[in-house]
């Protein structure tokens, strides 16, 4: 990884000798690496910069879940803008595309923000061994939330035989200087096992929850690492764990919430959830933004002018004409029609003013996860499964409620869970990775025909600026 994400610290550079220390001081707008962690208040702006490095535009700002959408599916595309991600709608992208190359800088970058944050807290005497282990575990989630979603883009998925599959660098040490470049990939199945490693120290050594409800929706605590751990271990097919960690954060009956640590559940409307302050319970993880921001790519990519570029409008051969999605459900309203199109409006602001927050992790994806697993663990109609399936539902629908006896099989209990994933998370980033974790095509869409689970563009590839700087890299089959 070439770039060095060093966010609010500033590294200074020291001149060789004494006399030209004296000739040429370090400016005062500068700190060194050690006087940026000398303080508590200091080390906390760093560990704050963690969270920045990952909301960055070509990250969690949008390009990650609107490139995961446009993989799935559900989103047509309106202006063939090539800075907009044409190549990843069209399927065509190639070792130069923009894209593949920004997002994994920016993924690693957010990589290094965390490493470069626990190596100087490590070093640090100004705080407690207590508070250093919470701002570990702060450090760590980071790193497998960036690890988790880069393994997703850039290698094939865990079921295709993770211990011979080639997945991403694990990059466990700071880069500061430059250079250091030369590291293999790991294999998708160790770099599976460095993510769980770090949520599970996460989830030790984070606090229960925090003072405030800001913090609680915009900061890793306890919940926040079993949550993400219940989406790794969905996308292994490892659905008892799946239940295990669940049930950490999901009371045994409705109404569904978290027992311990913050009191996470479901809101009694979805809108809520995207609308100001944006930190309700149901915000298990979401990223803040403000006027201080860059704006978000999200708003821009789906919002119709003048709130946005009006690039990809919903598709409306996909979930939008299920007759499953009733039309009296409070998630249509999200959905805005704009002369002939459709458009998603879970984030309405205009991104040039202001951005909305964007969620990373919502208590209904928690109970969506649980369901799945539990129907296909026990391989019966589960009832808690068909419990939490309503939940979801019945918050926005009222009209619905499922019994046992609306299924025949654990199948089709199973594909009316998936479906309601594609309502409920529609536009959150979930569209080519729920695909994907099932071994299924990206479908067609528009005049882009489906793409099969052996194609080659069915990962990304490695960027070209990877291949030239780290001697240790290999490119993706077939590019």
């Amino acid at each position: 990884m070439r770039i060095i994400a060093i966010g609010v610290l500033v590294l200074s550079i020291f001149a060789s000798s004494c006399n030209k220390e004296k000739l040429a001081p370090v400016p005062p707008t500068n700190i060194t690496e050690k006087d940026a962690f000398s303080t508590p208040q200091r080390i906390s702006q760093q560990v704050l910069g963690m969270y920045s490095a990952v909301k960055t535009a070509e990250f969690f700002a949008g390009r990650i879940q609107v490139s995961n959408e446009l993989r799935g599916g559900q989103f047509l595309n309106a202006t063939l803008n090539v800075a907009a991600g044409l190549s990843t709608w069209q399927f065509t992208l190639d070792p130069s595309s923009a894209e593949v190359r920004l997002v994994w800088n920016d993924g690693f970058a957010a990589i290094n923000m965390s490493n470069i944050v626990f190596e100087g807290i490590e070093a640090s005497s100004a705080i407690d061994e207590v508070q250093k282990k919470k701002y570990f575990g702060e450090s760590r989630f980071i790193r497998a939330l960036a690890s988790f979603a880069l393994v997703q883009l850039y290698a094939r998925p865990y079921w295709d035989n993770p211990a011979q599959s080639p997945g991403i660098p694990l990059r466990l040490t700071a880069n500061k200087e430059g250079g250091n470049n030369d590291l293999e990939r790991a294999s998708v199945e160790d770099v599976y096992k460095q993510i769980l490693e770090d949520l599970n120290y996460a989830e030790e050594n984070l606090p229960a929850l925090y003072p405030t409800a800001y913090e609680n929706a915009t900061r890793a605590h306890k919940n926040t690492a079993i949550a993400l751990k219940t989406r790794v271990y969905l996308y292994m097919r490892n659905y008892a764990k799946v239940v295990e960690e669940a049930n950490k954060i999901v009371s045994s009956n409705a109404p569904f919430r978290a027992p311990s640590g913050v009191a996470n559940q479901l809101m009694p409307d979805i809108r809520t959830a995207f609308a100001a302050p944006y930190t309700t319970l149901e915000s298990v993880f979401s990223f803040p933004y403000s006027t201080l921001d860059a704006p978000t790519t999200i708003g821009i990519y789906f919002n119709p002018s003048p709130n946005g570029s009006g690039h990809f409008p919903i598709n409306p051969a996909g979930i939008l004409s299920n007759t499953q999605w009733g039309m009296a459900d409070i998630r249509r309203t999200f959905n805005q029609v704009v002369g002939t199109s459709t458009w998603l409006r879970k984030w309405p602001k205009n991104p040039s003013s202001e951005s909305d927050y964007i969620p990373c992790i919502r208590y209904s994806e928690i109970l969506l996860n649980l369901a799945e697993a539990l129907a296909r663990s026990t391989n019966e109609l589960n009832e808690r499964a068909i419990a939490l399936l309503n939940a979801v539902r019945q918050r926005s629908d009222v009209n619905v409620i499922y019994e046992a006896s609306d299924f025949a099989t654990v199948d089709e209990l199973v594909e009316q869970i998936l479906v309601e994933r594609k309502i409920e998370l529609l536009g959150e980033g979930f569209g080519g990775f729920d695909r994907m974790r099932l071994g299924l095509s990206l479908p067609a869409k528009g005049t882009v025909p489906e793409l099969s689970p052996s194609d080659i563009q069915y990962i990304w590839p490695i960027p070209l600026s990877e291949l030239l700087f780290n001697p240790s890299m290999t490119q993706n089959n077939g590019y």
